[in-house]
């Protein structure tokens, strides 16, 4: 069974890593699922008193991001094109090896300090598929600037962002009077509580695997806990770097995040501690889970061998008496006797019901211990 991952095979991403092996530093290439469609770009511009939220046709129209006293938060879903990707490097002033690692779906969780004072953050934004049984996971990469933030996203569709973009919109709470350093822990927060979403989901199907195991454990149930085995792997190779993006970030010392945001994220980090928990405990529970199928089905074969044992050991006296009379001699004293054939029965149930009691005292019959 190959691990399922964001649609594909983990083997097959590593497959699409290996043909951009040889290139040199700073050549951006798009690794990742084959995807097709347009491009979406969202645009929020705002303050404390209200935003706007645009859609630009192309990337020419956000040109003057951040400049003013407002807030910008452009937001664009796929990564795909590299045309598209080409045009962001050029109008946002990316670095070229900031580019490269934004169209590598297969980022590790990271914080980088930019050479202009930005801040470029790498995240894993994660979703359960209960259908399947997986974890999908989709690459967010975000660039904090002074009065802008700019966030990229694998695919257009569904993200867990909907509903910071109703706070900025409808303002409610702090986050229209304060800086992007606050939008982008706003972001980073919805992420990890997501992460809670598909834990509850997980657990729902660990727990459900660990009734049946307990009932009555059956080969295809050894799948399933091995694919969830795999999965609590994975969510721990996403989760624990991000838990160390998020303390660079909280520790202080960078100019774009303020003391106010610094709160802010030591409360993240704590989330992030939470979850790196429930994964540990899920982990060390599937562990548990697989020793207790493997000791049930153990369980179960020396029960059958148990019965096996027992009636071969009753049948081995008989077997015995039958095979004496059953030779082929002419002289056997016995088969004179007018009764011998039923005494011979007689002898051999009497036999039967002697082992059957002396199984019973020693309580290997049933449930009873001795």
């Amino acid at each position: 069974m190959k691990k399922r991952f964001n649609g594909t095979t983990l083997f097959e991403n590593l497959r699409r890593r290996s043909r951009a092996a040889g290139r040199a530093p700073g050549s951006p290439l798009y690794v990742g699922p084959k995807r097709e469609g347009p491009v979406s770009i969202e645009m929020i511009t705002y303050d404390a008193a209200g935003a706007e939220v645009s859609t630009p046709r192309s990337l020419e129209e956000c040109a003057c991001f951040g400049e003013g006293t407002k807030i910008t938060w452009v937001n664009i879903d796929g990564l795909h094109d590299m045309a598209v990707n080409n045009q962001a490097g050029e109008v946002f002033k990316l670095h070229p090896l900031v580019l490269e690692d934004i169209v590598d779906t297969g980022q590790r969780p990271k914080m980088e300090e930019l050479h202009d004072g930005g801040l470029f953050v790498v995240v894993k934004m994660l979703t359960y598929n209960e259908k399947e049984r997986h974890v999908e996971q989709e690459q967010v990469s975000f660039i904090l600037g002074k009065r802008y933030l700019l966030t990229f996203q694998e695919h257009p569709g569904n993200d867990v962002f909907g509903e910071v973009r109703k706070r900025l919109t409808s303002q409610k709470g702090k986050i229209g009077s304060l800086g992007p350093d606050y939008l982008l822990y706003a972001l980073l927060d919805a992420v990890v509580d997501h992460y809670f979403v598909v834990l509850e989901r997980m657990g729902e199907d660990i727990e459900e695997i660990e009734e049946m195991l307990l009932a009555r454990p059956k080969a295809g149930q050894l799948e399933a806990l091995h694919g969830l085995r795999r999965e609590a792997l994975f969510l721990r190779r996403y989760i624990f770097p991000m838990r160390e993006v998020i303390a660079r970030l909280e520790k202080g010392g960078l100019e774009l995040i303020t003391e106010n945001t610094s709160y802010y994220l030591r409360d993240l980090y704590d989330h992030t501690i939470q979850v790196m928990d429930t994964v540990e405990t899920f982990r060390d529970m599937l562990n548990g889970m697989a020793e207790l199928y493997l000791s049930n089905i153990s369980l179960k074969m020396d029960e059958i061998m148990k019965v096996l044992a027992m009636f071969t050991s009753l049948f081995t006296p008989l077997t015995f008496l039958a095979g004496i009379y059953g030779m082929n001699f002419k002289n056997i004293p016995e088969l004179d006797f007018k009764y011998g054939y039923f005494g011979l029965l007689g002898v051999m149930g009497v036999i039967a019901l002697g082992m059957m009691l002396f199984f019973r005292r020693k309580g290997w019959l049933g449930n009873n211990e001795k």
